[in-house]
């Protein structure tokens, strides 16, 4: 062993290695790759330290200059990075390595300037790491040894795809070294992939799993689960102490409800940040303390000095996971305490982990309140305060209590002020008892009955149970077996109590209404008998019916059609004229090989067609159900200074192109006075044909103006500008929008066009 490294081992009190810091760390393995598989408090991240310490100090006692990482380790967690950086730092500290870490939750940018810096050993989250590597902030090239700690769970936590990336990245002559509590096969592949002629170390502690823990398995009620836990913290009284659950909600749930009850209680889970769980485990290892409710992300690699005590509220997944919960406590040779909660129906699961991990718990029931009281006072009477002199300072306040009160008052005084200090203990339920399930014995001999009901009148074992024990005034013991026929059924009773059930039964053999029993001379020969096709569990009749001669029945038979009801107003389907027979069949080749009957457009050289105007905006076809013949907006006031000079904006309508007619004069700028009623109704009106009438009195001139009047489309030209396109309210197109007030002696008006 490299001496500064020995001289570390003494500083930190380590007399011997354990199994597996001897096994790591053989010469003759110094070059070879390792997968090592050791129990959780074996002394692994030490051992590790020491294995890869040939590699990073070669022919040397100290380390250069740092630059490029040499050592590469790479853990699940936080909490178990920064924890194998605390571990590695003192054990290479008198070697001068330089450490840094790489883990999630710390500031990213001065992780690159501590790797810019140089480190000899980089301790690192999966997740992080990559992140650095793609960055370019961390330089591989001259890794000399990748350590993996906890192999088996980063891969349970989704990092396979991480540790592949990292393993592609690092150098083809690097030292691979895999440590973990079990290896599962997902650990033999990545192991087979990833390393060179791996050497396999098991060390002689995986077959004894967690001498130094004592397992025990308490059978409570189910609503007693909470409560069982808060007595088993007070009959104990541990440093520290850890109870796992399954989920963040439990996690908090339990926090609150100790927290309540008086405990120094810190929560720990993976939605706190990385700086609040630090100062969760750091409050524990100061004595500030005493509880941690945490998930499963604090099973691994957690190290409490002082934890002696391991409570699983919830039951875990798979063994794994129980021996790494398990494993925070006994370590280093220290005793410890692990403890299930088992309600009553997850008996059989606690049972079958336990047996998986290769463990033996004691079952019991959880401690009582009295068995809790009876702990608390002989805590008390074994503190070694009791064995101190008093005082000089203490004896005039002693001298004065011995003067005041009797001793029974002072010391029950004394007992009322220790028991104040901790939480009362709960009354428990007794948990139900399992029964024991007694052996079957030989039935014996025997007498058989049959009753005059089978399977076609819905005879079940479950229903001629009780009816012919009611009957016989028998128990269940009494009758062996029970064969269900299609008529009838047949019932085995012990020959000893059989005189007593036909005596019961009476000689009519009657057991209900309309079920009637006779006894047989021997046993029924059920060999023989075919089965016939059974009824459904209600016991009804197989179908007789049309559907039960499907199979006899031919399957070309086409199915009428019902016949479908006509539409109202539709001719009959006879007098519908038939074109079946004149129709062809349609030749799609040839349908596509016919040219085009159209003929072929051509224009001579050097002509160019004029360009076709297009249509003005406003000539487009306002939909239907857009049109409206009034509109319930209030219309805004004309412009002082009258219209603009590109005058209205035309929205469409289906106008005649062309100017349309001037309308009588009104007020400039505005609108003219409303027209008379004949007009609004759509009629000409004959003051404003006579004062706007062309001169000649009549003729064609004429007749077109009458018929241009009666056209509603063009009875309005705004000032300055074009026809409208929409005509007035009551003609027949109805598209301009008006506000109509109510009475007899409404007017319409026009809305004012927007601009």
């Amino acid at each position: 062993m490299i001496q500064t490294l020995s001289d570390a081992l003494a500083q930190q009190g380590y007399d011997t290695l354990t199994p597996v810091q001897e096994a790591v760390s053989d010469p003759a393995l110094e070059t070879t790759d390792l997968l090592v598989s050791a129990q959780t408090g074996s002394g692994k991240t030490v051992g590790f330290g020491l294995a890869i310490a040939p590699n990073l100090l070669v022919d040397s006692l100290q380390f250069t200059a740092a630059s490029a990482p040499l050592a590469l380790v790479i853990a699940p967690t936080r909490e178990l990075a920064l924890q194998v950086k605390r571990e590695l730092a003192w054990l290479y500290a008198k070697a001068g390595a330089v450490l840094a870490s790489c883990v999630g939750g710390m500031d990213m940018r001065d992780e690159r300037r501590a790797l810019a810096r140089g480190a000899h050993i980089v301790v690192a989250t999966p997740g992080r790491l990559r992140d650095h590597i793609q960055r370019g902030s961390l330089d591989m090239t001259a890794l000399r040894a990748v350590v993996l700690d906890e192999a088996d769970e980063m891969l349970d936590l989704g990092f396979r795809e991480d540790l592949e990336f990292i393993l592609g990245e690092a150098p083809e002559n690097r030292r691979t070294l895999m440590f973990s509590a079990t290896v599962p096969r997902a650990i033999a592949t990545l192991a087979q992939h990833y390393q060179k002629q791996a050497v396999r170390i098991a060390t002689a502690s995986e077959t004894s799993q967690h001498s130094d823990i004592e397992y025990r398995a308490l059978s409570v009620a189910m609503r007693d689960s909470e409560n069982a836990i808060i007595n088993v913290l007070r009959y104990y009284e541990a440093p520290n102490a850890i109870v796992f659950c399954n989920t963040r909600a439990m996690v908090n749930r339990l926090t609150t409800r100790f927290s309540n009850r008086g405990f120094s209680v810190v929560a720990l889970s993976g939605e706190l940040t990385q700086n609040e769980r630090t100062h969760a485990l750091q409050s524990m290892r100061d004595g500030r303390a005493r509880v941690c409710v945490a998930t499963d992300v604090a099973a691994r690699g957690i190290d409490l000095p002082n934890l002696e005590l391991v409570i699983h509220a919830e039951l875990p997944t798979n063994f794994e996971t129980l021996l790494h919960r398990s494993g925070r406590t006994g370590r280093a040779g220290r005793k410890g305490v692990s403890t299930l909660i088992v309600p009553a129906k997850n008996r059989s699961k606690a049972q079958r982990l336990l047996k998986m991990a290769k463990v033996t718990a004691e079952w019991a029931a959880p401690p009582s309140a009295d068995e809790v009281t009876e702990r608390d006072q002989l805590r008390l009477l074994e503190d070694p305060t009791w064995q101190e002199p008093v005082a000089e300072g203490e004896r005039d306040f002693v001298q004065k209590l011995t003067e005041l009160y009797s001793a029974d008052q002072i010391a029950a005084a004394y007992m009322r002020l220790y028991a104040g200090r901790t939480s009362a203990p709960e009354d428990l339920d007794p948990a139900p008892q399992e029964e024991a399930r007694k052996p079957r014995t030989e039935f014996g001999a025997s007498v058989w009955f049959a009753v005059s009901q089978g399977r076609a009148d819905g005879a079940e074992p479950r229903r001629l149970l009780p009816m012919v024990c009611n009957a016989g005034n028998i128990t269940k013991d009494d009758i062996g077996a029970i064969r269900i026929q299609q008529s009838e059924s047949f019932v085995e009773i012990r020959q000893e109590s059989a005189a007593a059930f036909e005596a019961a039964v009476g000689p009519g053999g009657k057991l209900e209404d309309n079920i009637r029993l006779r006894k047989l001379d021997k046993a029924p020969d059920l060999s023989q008998s075919p089965r016939e096709p059974r009824s459904d569990y209600k016991g009804k009749k197989p179908s007789s019916g049309p559907r039960a001669a499907s199979a006899s029945r031919p399957q070309s038979s086409p199915r009428p059609h019902a016949p479908s009801r006509p539409k109202p107003g539709a001719k009959p389907r006879d007098a519908r004229p038939d074109f079946s027979e004149n129709r062809k069949p349609r030749d799609v080749k040839t349908e596509r090989s016919k040219p085009d009957p159209r003929p072929e457009r051509t224009r001579p050289e050097g002509v160019v067609e004029p360009r076709k105007p297009k249509k003005p905006a406003g000539a487009k076809p306002q939909p239907a159900h857009k049109k409206a013949a009034y509109s319930n907006d209030k219309p805004k006031a004309a412009p002082k200074d009258g219209p603009k000079p590109g005058g209205y904006k035309d929205k469409g309508g289906d106008r005649p192109k062309g100017k349309a007619e001037p309308r009588s004069k009104g007020k400039e700028g505005g609108f003219s006075k409303p027209r008379s009623a004949s007009a609004a109704a759509g009629k000409p009106d004959k003051r404003s044909s006579d004062a706007a009438a062309p001169s000649g009195g009549g003729g064609d001139a004429a007749k077109r103006y009458r018929a241009a009047a009666n056209d509603t489309s063009k009875r309005f030209v705004p000032p300055g500008g074009k026809a409208s396109a929409k005509p007035r309210s009551g003609g027949t197109g109805g598209t301009d929008k008006t506000r109509v007030s109510k009475g007899p002696n409404a007017v319409p008006r026009r809305s004012k066009s927007k601009t």
